[in-house]
């Protein structure tokens, strides 16, 4: 691999890893809903169900990805953005802090799929491909967001999207080949990581947007990422002695 290919990687890999990482752990539930539908109704029922809302969620990352960089003023997309980020990252580590900690349950894929299957809305054709078509569509949301905040921001949509889709299939090959839920992700320990990876890229571009400069430049992207989960783990076992 040639060198300056080899330093573009290098410098996409924030967002590589964030974009595969949540993307994963979305996919992983969309695959429990399209599974359970799929065991009630067939696969090619479900496929073509979760496969209408993927094609939704492609389109909605192309037209996401030009009305966001059709704003001509780049400090605004920056702070929107960032905003945006940080809320989102905000939100995955304080459910997996929650969790970790143990004031909320770890979630179940294999308690998820059996209350699914026990839904009354797979018992028709029609409802039971609905099913699908919605779970995809709303776990997949997350990823399109994702994809757009971090590809529009740093240039690399393609690296992003591409990024979702490799999780997409290699979520979709593991769970073909067990035919069963993908419960031994550890979904909680990668929502922590993606949220302090997330939370840094947020904070680093909302604050730069209004003008900050980092002392150390890009070097405080990981650096950030490092504080929030070290600080989060400072935080779990503070809840956990609490509890005691």
């Amino acid at each position: 691999m040639p060198a300056r290919e080899a330093v573009a990687m290098m410098s996409d890999l924030p967002v590589i890893l964030a974009s595969f990482f949540t993307a994963g752990v979305e996919w992983v539930e969309a695959f429990t809903i399209v599974l359970a539908v799929a065991l009630a109704i067939g696969w090619p029922r479900a496929i073509a169900a979760g496969g209408a809302a993927l094609a939704i969620l492609g389109l909605l990352t192309l037209f996401g990805a030009h009305a966001v960089s059709a704003i001509g003023n780049l400090r605004i997309i920056q702070f929107v953005i960032g905003l945006f980020l940080t809320l989102f990252g905000m939100r995955w580590l304080a459910k997996a802090i929650a969790r970790a900690a143990g004031l909320r349950r770890l979630r179940d894929e294999d308690a998820a799929f059996a209350a699914l299957s026990a839904s009354q809305a797979l018992a028709e054709t029609q409802g039971a491909m609905l099913v699908a078509f919605q779970g995809v569509l709303m776990e997949g949301l997350e990823v399109w967001l994702i994809v757009v905040a971090l590809g529009v921001q740093t240039g690399q949509t393609r690296v992003a999207a591409l990024s979702a889709v490799a999780a997409l299939v290699a979520v979709m090959g593991a769970g073909m080949m067990l035919r069963a839920p993908l419960s031994r992700v550890p979904e909680n320990t990668i929502k922590y990581l993606v949220g302090c990876a997330v939370l840094g890229f947020g904070t680093f571009w909302m604050l730069a947007s209004l003008g900050y400069v980092w002392p150390i430049g890009d070097y405080a992207l990981p650096a950030l990422m490092a504080f929030y989960a070290l600080g989060g783990l400072v935080l779990v076992r503070t809840l956990q002695s609490l509890e005691r």
